[in-house]
């Protein structure tokens, strides 16, 4: 073979956080995922680290061994205090989770806001309407729901580049347009 074989995407990842429990009621109470497991003592590992693992649901209703699984880390940095799509000095940029519908992503949306979560970007792309927070190790966290594949498939990298920034606070950060959507086509070749 002289390349290398096309995975089907990332099966899960696995983030450093400064304190468990905190990381917990965030990743549980706030992005929605359920906890799966957690490393337990077993004669070989008498004195594992603090790991938890955590799942979404599938299309089908069922869990995945797990999507994201936190270790607990007490030295790492104390993150800023503001969060932003660039600049941040995280390794992890940001984390996409997929809402199973666009109405379950509104309705996310507003059990946030009811919270007093702060939204610190919300944006449409081209592939997905999303809304940006920030766990409190300064991972930026991404809540998306893909738009249709008819809307970017015929120009991955036009839809990717479109961005159309969105207000944060109010009722404005609960609008979703789904009137006026951009099409993303490949220019038909100069004649």
């Amino acid at each position: 073979m002289d390349k290398p074989v096309t995975p089907r995407g990332v099966n899960h990842l696995v983030l450093n956080v400064r304190d468990i429990e905190e990381s917990h009621l965030f990743w549980t109470e706030v992005v929605g995922f359920k906890q799966v497991g957690q490393l337990t003592p077993t004669k070989d590992r008498p004195n594992p680290p603090k790991m938890r693992f955590y799942s979404g649901v599938r299309e089908d209703g069922t869990s995945h061994h797990h999507d994201v699984a936190l270790v607990e880390n007490r030295d790492l940095p104390k993150p800023p205090e503001n969060w932003s799509m660039f600049g941040m000095p995280c390794a992890v940029n940001h984390i996409a989770i997929t809402m199973p519908s666009r109405e379950a992503w509104l309705e996310h949306l507003e059990y946030l806001q009811k919270k007093g979560v702060k939204f610190d970007r919300r944006v449409e792309h081209g592939m997905t309407h999303s809304l940006y927070i920030h766990d409190p190790n300064g991972y930026g966290v991404e809540f998306v729901y893909d738009l249709p594949k008819e809307v970017w498939k015929d120009d991955i990298n036009a839809a990717l580049n479109y961005v159309k920034v969105l207000p944060t606070e109010g009722a404005e950060a609960l609008d979703d347009r789904t009137d006026g959507i951009p099409h993303f086509k490949t220019p038909a070749p100069a004649e």
